[in-house]
């Protein structure tokens, strides 16, 4: 069945790659044909083309490789199969006599022997020079990291290594024609000097790096140089690439205290994915190495903007404060996680915060919970009317959440309606679709409604550009490319949400933290209501929506709420959505980023 199943996988991806499919399909099982003739000149080119096409292979049709692989059939099985046809060859064309049929048999052994020692070499350099951790901001000049050893002796090297036949094949074959054992000899001598010096190269390689095999001393060498920048607040997190949303958002915030602080990273992938910052960062990704890393004495307090298993891995410090400070406040369960409990303190927008956890019965105590506000909001312009003509709004839908609920988000139920109504609407008026990052992870029918709703934008979008123009730092670009008139799908990180608020007249968008950030801005929103809850029940489940326009799942509401909203002069919420921002941020004076630095001055004087 495996088999059957790879080769099902090549036939698909054949259509492409039907040269190099075919060379190294056909070219071994022809060349024992041309052995067993014997026809030396045929033989010679059908192995030239085996070399070709293996070479070819790495570029444009590695699936092809991978496949035969894993049917048994690698590469190193097919050099030793043209190897063996190479000795047929000379056994049955007699030019050569047995002794020296022998000798190049055992020097192909030995070139396999060579091989080996050198692939050993090569793993041993890459596991010694496998750091326990990666770093960004910290001197790892200590370490005396010698220099990586030559990458054509290690980037594939199974494969270059296997190619050392080549002057053994070359010099066999001339000999073979010519009737003379020289060039078999030649071949093998420079097969050998080759091999040789490779392994030479990198067992020397080997022992300049002996000293990084030591991860305890590595992780104490690089805890010292940590402790040098004497932190004492960490910001700690361990997520999956597409939330990295989750911790970028704390960065600026981070940077602005005046504290020193150090970052914790658990996953080698997302270090690359982590954005521009003025404190250093540790990327520890084994449990095993962040248990043994010594702490710098100097951190006091530990800042956890997820709940993850591996928090536990910093939270087993008993010295070090530990804070949840979340990703967003929002009316949905993960905003009142019993997980939290685990937590010294829990640190929330506003008053809704805190009423959330007590009224969920978590187990967070009310002594335990802070309000800091929302510091990443001061981005967000308030009184500004939006820059662009055309009244814009923003559909920022959240994912499909983990619990299941079918009306998570509304863009599986509601979405190509909303968005449909919103393409159709005269006056016309200008889409930005920016949904949640890991919207459509886990459910195909979200993936589904995404793509459509992208297809409908980019219809529209062709619509508007044949009927001509519309009128005369990295947000600010991209708002100004592409002509204003045009409906905009968002799923980068570049514009930042907050740069979207800016540029909406209206937010339509399910239960999420989106909604309390949005109310910093003071303009009109929307929430949807796909399970058709009474409006009254809605708003007293989620009381993020009391300020809110609600719509339902046939989106009957939403003409006449553009009408309304679109109006000059107030609109019918906006007295209640001044009351509302109070009560889920918090005051505006002092404003969140004095609040977040007085919690975490007055955390770490209680040590």
């Amino acid at each position: 069945m495996k088999a059957a199943n790879a080769m099902t996988s090549v036939h698909r991806r054949l259509p492409g790659d039907q040269r190099v499919v075919a060379g190294l399909l056909l070219s071994y099982p022809l060349i024992i044909v041309t052995a067993l003739w014997p026809a030396v000149w045929l033989f010679t080119v059908l192995v030239l083309i085996s070399y070709v096409a293996e070479a070819a292979a790495v570029r444009h049709a590695s699936h092809v490789s991978a496949t035969l692989t894993q049917i048994g059939l690698g590469l190193t099985l097919r050099s030793v199969v043209r190897e063996a046809a190479l000795l047929l060859l000379l056994a049955r064309s007699a030019t050569l006599d047995t002794g020296w049929i022998a000798a190049v048999a055992i020097g192909l052994m030995f070139l396999h022997v060579i091989r080996a020692a050198h692939s050993s070499a090569v793993m041993l350099v890459t596991q010694r020079r496998r750091m326990p951790m990666l770093t960004r901001g910290i001197n790892l000049s200590p370490l005396r990291v010698p220099a990586p050893p030559p990458r054509r002796l290690t980037r594939q090297h199974t494969r270059t290594m296997l190619h050392l036949d080549v002057p053994v094949v070359a010099g066999a074959l001339i000999g073979a024609v010519a009737g003379t054992a020289w060039p078999v000899l030649g071949g093998l001598v420079i097969a050998f000097a080759a091999g040789l010096s490779a392994v030479t190269v990198m067992t020397c390689h080997a022992r300049r790096n002996r000293h990084l095999g030591d991860k305890g001393r590595i992780l104490r060498m690089v805890a010292d140089e940590a402790a040098r920048h004497l932190p004492e607040v960490v910001l700690y997190f361990s997520g999956a690439t597409d939330c990295m949303y989750q911790i970028n958002m704390w960065l600026e915030t981070l940077d602005r205290l005046e504290r020193s602080t150090m970052i914790i990273l658990r996953e080698s992938a997302n270090l690359r994915l982590l954005g521009r910052t003025t404190s250093p960062v540790l990327c520890i990704p084994a449990g095993a190495d962040m248990m043994n890393f010594p702490m710098p004495d100097s951190v006091r307090v530990a800042l956890f903007p997820a709940n993850a298993g591996k928090n536990i891995h910093m939270l087993r410090l008993p010295d070090i404060r530990s804070v949840f400070i979340g990703h967003g406040d929002s009316d949905k369960a993960a905003s009142f996680n019993p997980f939290s409990k685990v937590y010294d303190e829990v640190w929330v927008a506003g008053p809704a915060g805190r009423e959330r956890y007590l009224r969920s019965d978590a187990g967070v105590r009310d002594e335990d919970i802070v309000e800091v506000g929302r510091p990443q909001l001061a981005s967000i312009q308030v009184g500004v009317p939006t820059p662009d003509p055309m009244f814009t709004v923003l559909y920022a839908p959240t994912w499909e959440g983990w619990t299941g609920d079918e009306f998570h988000t509304s863009v599986a139920t509601m979405g190509p309606k909303i968005v449909r109504t919103l393409l159709n609407h005269t006056p016309h008026v200008r889409l930005l679709y920016k949904p949640h990052p890991m919207a459509g992870k886990d459910s195909p029918a979200v993936r589904r409604a995404h793509q459509k709703i992208v297809s409908m934008i980019k219809e529209a979008n062709r619509v508007r550009d044949a009927g001509g123009k519309w009128g005369a730092d990295r947000d600010q670009a991209y708002w100004e490319a592409g002509g204003w008139w045009r409906h905009r799908v968002i799923t980068g990180s570049h514009p930042h949400l907050y740069s979207c608020f800016n540029r909406a007249d209206l937010l339509i968008t399910d239960i999420s933290s989106v909604v309390a950030d949005f109310m910093a801005s003071g303009k009109p929103y929307a929430v949807t209501n796909g399970a058709g809850l009474a409006d009254e029940e809605f708003r007293m489940r989620n009381p993020s929506a009391s300020a809110a326009y609600l719509l339902s799942r046939d989106c009957s509401e939403l003409t006449a709420l553009l009408a309304a909203v679109a109006a000059d002069g107030d609109d019918p919420m906006a007295e209640r959505r001044r009351e509302l921002k109070n009560h889920l941020l918090g005051p505006d004076a002092p404003d969140a980023g004095t609040r977040f630095a007085q919690a975490i001055n007055a955390l770490i004087k209680t040590e």
